[in-house]
């Protein structure tokens, strides 16, 4: 099912616009994620497509060829998944799962192909009888999933999913719940403020900000190619590289750096990121070590002097420089993330 948004959005009584007019097309089975801070819109645009907010006049909603602007929420189809996962404590799995097909009213032997079916993909089968109160938090969200999927909705949405989870928990279950929704085939929005999240599960990610989508595209497509210095930063933490531009060249405090694109073709917004910062004794550039963290896998290097600003870097080695070294360093061309004049 296609689910198309056009001049979709959101006004409060008291005059607050949570979300500006929102053109929006997601195509059958894609996973799109929602990303951005908090206050963005994020929500807010689930809600309207979920028909839990009402949305300003001229909003138009369509799932298909259907238009389900004005239609509630229990006429929709679809399977939601929030925080909380809202499962019942007094029942057991197989009741949780079960809960909306009896509510549909279907045949008994219908409901049990169906929770064995969700059962199964999901991976529940040791617990199908316990009660939630005796499952772990990711078998929780395994529930959720399950008994969000059982009436086979034609769209399913997700607010912040993995956000009750400790942060083990959910990286451990971050690819496991990817897995599963493209097992599940339908089309899924779900709505997140970790962009690695977004990243790891989505098909596409619109970035938001400000009650508008900043800009949507391919995992790829946003962490190598941002249109925006909010982008930039928000998808995969770009630092600002602030200095004069002259002769393709960018010239800062700790040295001097070739630039791969004409000067009129970036506005002094020049960035770059952690991992593409690299200690190199013959890089041209110069840096003082503030900050020295050790994070198993790499090193994270705070350094001072490059710019204006502090700046981190990320080094690999099985030891590292101490505060108040000077580094040389050197970025890749190619690294440089710069953006053109508006």
């Amino acid at each position: 099912m296609t689910l198309t948004l056009c001049r979709v959005a959101k006004t409060y009584d008291d005059g607050t616009r949570a979300l500006n007019p929102t053109d929006l097309e997601i195509d059958p089975g894609e996973i799109i994620s929602l990303l951005g801070p908090s206050g963005c819109g994020k929500t807010t645009l689930l809600r309207l497509i979920a028909g839990l907010e009402v949305p300003d006049t001229g909003a138009e909603i369509r799932f298909g060829d259907k238009d389900v602007t004005h239609l509630p929420v229990e006429k929709r189809n679809i399977g939601m998944v929030f925080q909380s996962y809202a499962l019942f404590p007094n029942m057991s799995v197989r009741d949780n799962i079960g809960y909306g097909l009896k509510m549909q009213r279907l045949p008994r032997a219908e409901i049990q192909r169906r929770v064995d079916e969700v059962i199964t993909l999901c991976r529940l089968e040791p617990y199908a009888h316990r009660a939630i109160t005796a499952l772990s938090g990711g078998q929780r969200q395994r529930v959720a999933l399950a008994r969000a999927f059982a009436p086979r909705p034609r769209l399913m949405l997700l607010d912040e999913p993995l956000s009750a989870l400790d942060a083990a928990l959910r990286l451990e279950l971050r690819d496991e719940l990817a897995a599963l929704l493209r097992q599940f085939g339908t089309t899924v929005i779900f709505v997140t403020h970790d962009q690695d999240e977004a990243l790891a599960i989505a098909d596409r990610v619109a970035v938001m900000e400000g009650g508008h989508i900043r800009q949507i595209g391919t995992p790829e497509e946003l962490y190598r190619n941002p249109k925006s210095a909010f982008v930039a930063e928000f998808v995969g933490h770009a630092m600002p590289l602030r200095g004069e531009i002259s002769d393709r060249t960018l010239r800062l405090p700790g040295g001097a750096l070739p630039l791969p694109l004409p000067d009129n073709a970036a506005n002094g917004a020049v960035y770059v990121r952690a991992e593409d910062l690299r200690v190199d004794p013959k890089g041209p550039l110069r840096a003082q070590v503030e900050t020295v963290t050790f994070l198993g896998t790499h090193y994270r290097l705070g350094l001072t002097g490059l710019t204006d600003q502090r700046l981190f870097a990320l080094h690999h080695g099985t030891s590292a420089p101490v505060v108040g070294d000077t580094l040389h360093l050197s970025i890749p061309p190619e690294a440089l993330i710069c953006l053109p004049q508006h």
